[in-house]
């Protein structure tokens, strides 16, 4: 239904529009590089089921990149075109980018967990079962570095240092890094290693090099930990919903929260300009009362 959405589309922008070969080539770019987010992000949804939580979250991948504005805005251009399409044609209730306004400076502050909460979330996963002993790893080694989901999924045996305590991540655009990880990642990965990966493995004769794997032994995907952070968000007290990116923004948060140099942050979270890593430079209500307290003479 998708393709042929789109292969529709793109007859009414040669036909109805009259527009160039380019034009149209640019715009099914558009909307396919949406499709393959909605694909890869771990929640695939059909166009009919977007929400305005998933175009944030594909707005904030777009800032990652480090996009011109232009690109950001013409991109976004495309996809509301794309969505009248669908409007006028019966196929969708509701245009999801429709209320996207690309300012001077659009970036919302990025959606992060405070440490209580990050905490009951590492609860759930404190159990002796071997998947809860995945999960647990999986949390601990995505807050612990940072990492995109991409980079999660394509994580190898041969990437990690426990000696040097580091891994070697495989970045877009093929640009790797190291990213160091501390204790509990280190204990975590360890335990689950040996306790849950190699049990699984060897039940189901699996043969790969990839971290992290189902519970039949097979490497994890991305919708796969985006499904695992939803159990576990599910079986915690927390109301809210979970997106692997929201990890990485906590991560970037809490450093900086913490008195990090936003250039550390910047080589850590692999961002090639330092404007993006800026929109983590906001201050907590923690950091703030935490001043206040210190600085005000009356608090």
């Amino acid at each position: 239904m998708e393709k042929k959405w789109i292969t529709e589309f793109k007859e009414y922008l040669r036909v109805e529009r009259q527009y160039s070969p380019k034009t149209i080539t640019a715009y099914l770019e558009d909307v396919t590089e949406f499709e393959h987010f909605l694909a890869e992000s771990g929640h695939p949804k059909s166009f009919a089921k977007i929400t305005t939580f998933d175009v944030h979250v594909f707005m904030s991948e777009l800032y990652d990149k480090d996009l011109k504005m232009s690109s950001i805005s013409r991109k976004v251009s495309s996809l509301r075109a794309f969505y009248r399409f669908l409007l006028r044609n019966g196929y969708v209730t509701k245009d999801p980018f429709a209320y996207v306004q690309i300012k001077q400076d659009p970036r919302r502050l990025p959606r992060f967990f405070y440490e209580k909460e990050l905490e009951l979330l590492f609860e759930e996963t404190r159990r002796p079962d071997k998947l809860s002993l995945r999960d647990n790893a999986l949390l601990e080694t995505l807050y612990s570095t940072g990492m995109r989901v991409s980079e999660c999924t394509g994580l190898k045996l041969e990437d990690i240092d426990f000696e040097l305590k580091t891994m070697l991540l495989h970045g877009k655009g093929r640009k790797d890094r190291y990213v160091p990880f501390g204790s509990y990642c280190y204990t975590s990965l360890k335990r689950y290693l040996a306790k849950s990966r190699k049990p699984l493995m060897a039940k189901y004769k699996r043969e790969h090099d990839h971290v992290f794997v189902n519970h039949h032994g097979d490497p994890l995907t991305a919708a796969g930990v985006s499904y695992v952070l939803d159990q576990i968000v599910k079986r915690s007290s927390l109301s809210s919903t979970i997106h692997p990116h929201e990890l990485r923004h906590t991560f970037a948060t809490h450093l900086l929260s913490n008195g990090a140099d936003l250039r550390a942050v910047q080589e850590l979270l692999g961002h090639s300009s330092l404007s993006t890593t800026q929109i983590y430079t906001h201050v907590t209500p923690e950091h703030l009362q935490r001043d206040y307290r210190k600085f005000f003479p009356r608090a």
